[in-house]
């Protein structure tokens, strides 16, 4: 671990009712005790070790920095992920830890993956989440088998969403522990090509390499990345199965739309790459999208199985959110991919010190 830990940041192991987790803070903070704290929840398929460089950003302005390990990624006690519970073991144990370091209420910023386990959250404890940071967010309905900014499912099993959309040679590229670039489904090829807009990764090779430590730290198996699956009547001809991670977002389990409906609404910042390959209304990654492409044989047409809006979904959820009564701000930034943080650390920075400051305002 400290190969792979930037100068200022260290890592507790906190032992929870839950798990035993995986934590990183600024050195000589404190992570425990009463008050607030950020709380950074990282995405699919990589680890706290991403947040490193915001998180001493954000304790250097004189907060409580915190960024954890989800379950089956990093330094986090691996036990097996329910997808049956859509993505609410990440959020039950995210409660935990807030309740073992003895937390007020947190500023909870999520990417991907870990921006729907932070919605998740916020519909189980409001009264404990001080802020919300949504950057590069899955959709309010999941990844995959929906479509039009309401969410329709496209088919009663999720069909072509879940553990069998995943690329196996990537898997297998990650249970190997491939560090290299020869192939284009290895995990410092995807990184460069998709994790980020092409050409946008820092130029400093030590830090790919750390990003890189922190994709290959993902279990992978039924129990974890990317989850099992079953066989499906409707195209692409498979379904989302009950373990795993990719299956915690299929919209048979997986559904964060109902923020309208909170008895408090704490400020939302949404922040996104306008050039995001992964989470788009035209996403590399939405089996529907790339059948529309020819990528995947067999696709039904448009008016059966559409491409997933992802952000225009998110857009109508937070829409209602704001018509309720709450409030959020959307950044996009030109150029940028699936990782503004990554790719544009200062402007990322801004965005969140800024949305942190009104929030205190408010509260």
């Amino acid at each position: 671990m400290p190969d792979v830990l930037l100068p200022g940041v260290t890592a507790t192991r906190v032992p929870t009712a839950r798990l035993a987790q995986h934590v990183l803070h600024a050195e000589g903070t404190d992570p425990a005790g009463p008050g607030e704290a950020v709380l950074f929840v990282h995405g699919n398929v990589s680890s706290a070790l991403f947040w490193q460089q915001p998180l001493l950003t954000v304790a250097g302005e004189g907060h409580r920095a915190l960024a954890v390990d989800l379950r089956g990624f990093g330094g986090t006690e691996p036990l097996p992920v329910d997808a049956r519970r859509g993505v609410r073991d990440w959020s039950d144990d995210l409660g935990v830890l807030i309740d073992a370091l003895g937390l007020d209420r947190v500023h909870l910023v999520g990417w991907s993956m870990g921006a729907g386990v932070v919605l998740q959250r916020l519909l189980d404890d409001p009264g404990r989440v001080a802020s919300v940071t949504l950057q590069a967010p899955v959709s309010p309905y999941g990844f995959g088998g929906t479509a039009g900014p309401e969410g329709r499912r496209l088919s009663d099993d999720g069909a072509g969403s879940g553990g069998g959309a995943a690329n196996p040679e990537f898997v297998a590229a990650i249970a190997a522990g491939d560090e290299g670039d020869a192939a284009p489904t290895s995990p410092r090829s995807i990184l460069r090509a998709f994790y980020v807009a092409p050409g946008s990764l820092p130029l400093d090779p030590a830090l790919e390499d750390v990003f890189v430590a922190s994709m290959l730290s993902t279990r992978t198996g039924a129990d974890h990345y990317p989850g099992d699956s079953v066989p499906s009547g409707s195209w692409p001809g498979t379904a989302p199965g009950p373990r795993g991670v990719l299956n915690t977002m299929a919209p048979t389990v997986f559904d964060v739309s109902g923020l309208a409906d909170l008895p408090v609404r704490p400020p939302v910042l949404w922040v996104r790459g306008d050039a995001d390959a992964i989470v788009s209304d035209t996403s590399a990654f939405d089996l529907a999208f790339l059948g529309q492409l020819g990528a995947v044989p067999g696709w039904p047409g448009a008016e059966v199985c559409p491409p997933q809006p992802m952000v225009a979904q998110t857009r109508a959820v937070l829409d209602r959110y704001a018509a309720a009564g709450g409030t959020y701000r959307e950044v996009v930034l030109p150029g940028v991919g699936h990782s503004p943080h990554v790719e544009r650390p200062q402007e990322f920075a801004v965005a969140l010190l800024e949305h942190l400051a009104g929030a205190r305002v408010e509260a």
